[in-house]
């Protein structure tokens, strides 16, 4: 027998939760739902941070939370609105507030100091700290200043250097930077003393609200299972610093566990994630930075063996879906995960404006961050306007990137240390750096790819790869750069140099085009004594064919644009055992993704000379497997690959060919096609 139970802000959590005797808060709802059970929350604003005492047992028996049809978002927030603010004497921009400490509870923001494994700045011992918490006005989040002079007059600014690659760009909302706040707390006199510069507002008339929850819809045990959230608007949690080596907090998310989905919601303004698909504190947290007895590559490798212990597998943990989200003005990362990520599909998420303010920075920031996303799929995705895109880190195994679109981030995509096979195919990659490479094994598909492409070996961190569709560790190697597969790729590079890396294929011009090269190459180590016995890795094939190289686009060597006849068989079947040569023309492309009302537009002027080109349609058996792994490139579900359909979704009748890049282009010349859907 399964309930419906009714939530409303005029309920009452002593009411028995049905329409007309609902609860008042969705935690009392979250206590007594069953399997089966449907939470219906009304419209209204609910301060609490839920925490569901039972999952679901099955995908037929799940418990849903979601918004009542007909009604506004129901909004859960993880701050208070506070009304007794006092106007500093000398600076009528200013006001404070003096706040018992209990009234935060067992967790207090502005007393939790942000700190964690790679977490570059603040840097400890030498930054001053900064904190978990915020302060907002009419829902603008404020900068926290290091000092309560500094909140006298700050400045406004324009600018901001991107931390990762030292490159400046606009600040979104230069008028942002001048709301800034402080705060004390002092545990002798037992009150947390907060002061703002409100630029002119009343904060006792005005919406300002305080963060003081770290979650919003976050279980704090592990396994409660199949668990659907829909229909919700969630704001100003704190979420924490989530790397991969700690408990990894979101805003909402299962906390290791299985079978949630997480769809049609807006999740904005949280300090770190808004969604996490992550880690739980057993097989780790922040050891590194906490006893720095072992470095944060090794406790990270440990994780991974520890997790296994922990049941970390197929069908117990991972296996989530979020989709039709739209989520941003989020400190770290729209959608956070390591291993618990496994087994997902991320689909049609609206992600934007990530990591903008850069009051912190390190090496887990992204729209997308995974850690050994295996058979994961991230598809039809719009991302854009984030410090870094989309980030695949260890373990990028059965992973597709498919039919997304990314445009203005200062990097679109970066993939390290993972060995494939992988697959990203029909994406529109439009901003000016495309891919930060650190890995090897990859195939890349049918993209159209204006930005700039870096590649980097990893010779001193070996890292896991896994027996097909399953967490079971096969092996660990490093990466030697190479082993990968570019096919029928448009290069349209939108300036005239790159800032990161090569427009084109230039980048591998140095690798080799076939396995009897590379052979070569590791005999030639093999036989110079002065190495010693330690392992050899020279650069390894990179197989390129159907490529459009355009405007300032290269292709890297002269040998990559002509044959490939020389092939054994140790390389793969490559286009059926034929040969597709990659071409150059001198036309450019102009590319623009543009927002409307009515959906986003990609706006392109197509050359004469790219029209005429086809290409075959690349399938699993032409992609062969990746040197190191040694699994074939195909679906999470063991299918092999057609790739057929167009990032449109268009499909091309049987082994017919197809236009290069992610679009089967029916005309030439300006014009502009509808490539996405607002949710």
């Amino acid at each position: 027998m399964t309930f419906e139970y009714h939530v409303n802000p005029r309920g009452n959590d002593f009411c028995i939760g049905t329409a007309e005797e609902p609860f008042r808060t969705i935690s009392q709802a979250a206590r007594v739902a069953r399997p089966g059970d449907t939470v219906i929350v009304h419209e209204g604003v609910y301060r609490e941070q839920v925490d569901p005492l039972f999952g679901g047992i099955s995908e037929f028996e799940r418990i849903t939370y979601c918004g009542a049809s007909g009604e506004s978002r129901p909004i859960i927030k993880g701050s208070e609105r506070i009304r007794s603010w006092k106007q500093v004497e000398g600076h009528p921009s200013v006001w404070s507030v003096t706040l018992d400490n209990s009234f935060f509870g067992e967790f207090n923001p502005f007393d939790s100091v942000i700190a964690g494994d790679w977490l570059e700045k603040p840097k400890k011992g030498i930054d001053p700290d900064k904190h978990l918490g915020d302060v907002y006005l009419n829902g603008r989040s404020f900068y926290e200043v290091e000092s309560l002079e500094q909140t006298y007059e700050p400045q406004e600014r324009f600018e901001i250097e991107d931390f990762a690659i030292k490159l400046k760009h606009s600040i979104d909302d230069p008028l942002q930077t001048l709301y800034v706040w402080y705060a004390e707390v002092d545990h002798v006199e037992n009150v947390t003393r907060i002061w703002a510069n409100f630029q002119g507002a009343d904060p006792n008339e005005e919406l300002v609200e305080i963060s003081v929850r770290r979650s919003c819809f976050f279980p704090s045990r592990n396994h409660i299972d199949f668990i659907t959230v829909r229909g919700f608007e969630m704001a100003q949690a704190t979420g924490d610093w989530a790397p991969p080596t700690s408990p990894q907090y979101g805003m909402v998310g299962p906390n290791w566990a299985y079978g949630w989905i997480i769809e049609d919601n807006v999740l904005h303004d949280v300090k770190f994630s808004a969604v996490s698909l992550g880690k739980e504190s057993a097989s780790g947290n922040n050891e590194w930075m906490r006893t720095e007895r072992k470095s944060g590559y090794q406790y990270q490798l440990e994780a991974v063996f520890k997790a296994r212990r922990l049941g970390w597998k197929k069908d117990v943990v991972g296996s989530h879906i979020v989709r039709n989200n739209d989520i941003y003005h989020c400190g770290q990362n729209a959608i956070v995960g390591h291993m618990g990520c496994a087994f997902s599909k991320i689909e049609h998420n609206h992600i934007h404006h990530i990591a903008s303010k850069q009051e912190f920075f390190g090496w887990e920031v992204a729209g997308i961050k995974f850690h050994a996303a295996i058979d994961t799929v991230i598809q039809n995705n719009y991302i854009h306007d984030c410090s870094l895109g989309m980030w695949m880190d260890w373990q990028t195994q059965g992973t597709r990137i498919t039919r997304n679109i990314m445009r203005n981030n200062v990097r679109d995509a970066m993939i390290e240390v993972s060995h494939g096979p992988y697959l990203v195919d029909n994406n529109i990659f439009a901003s000016d750096c495309m891919f930060q490479n650190w890995s090897q094994g990859g195939a890349f598909v049918n993209n159209i790819i204006c930005g700039g492409i870096e590649v980097n070996t990893v010779p001193d961190r070996s890292t896991p790869y896994h027996f097909a569709h399953s967490t079971e560790v096969a092996g660990c190697a490093v990466v030697s750069g190479g082993d990968e597969r570019w096919l029928n790729n448009v290069f349209a590079p939108q300036r005239s140099k790159p800032y990161i890396g090569e427009f084109g294929l230039s980048t591998y011009a140095d690798c080799p085009t076939r396995f009897e090269e590379y052979l070569d190459n590791l005999h030639a180590m093999w036989a110079d004594p002065s190495q010693g016995g330690g392992e050899r890795n020279p650069l390894q094939p990179v197989y390129a064919g159907g490529n459009v190289f355009m405007g300032q686009a290269e292709a890297g060597s002269e040998s990559e644009l002509g044959e490939y006849k020389s092939r054994t068989s140790h390389d793969m079947p490559y286009f059926g055992g034929g040969t597709v040569e990659n071409v150059v023309v001198s036309d450019s492309m102009a590319i623009a993704v543009v927002d409307t009302d009515d959906g986003v537009f990609l706006d392109i002027d197509v050359p004469h000379s790219l029209k005429q080109i086809t290409v075959p349609c690349v399938t699993s058996e032409m992609l062969g497997m990746p040197r190191i792994v040694e699994e074939r490139y195909e679906s999470y579900d063991g299918k092999p690959y057609v790739l057929n359909v167009d990032l449109l979704g268009n499909s091309i009748e049987g082994g017919s060919p197809r236009s290069p890049g992610a679009l089967e282009l029916s005309a030439e010349n300006e014009q502009r096609i509808k490539v996405w859907e607002w949710n």
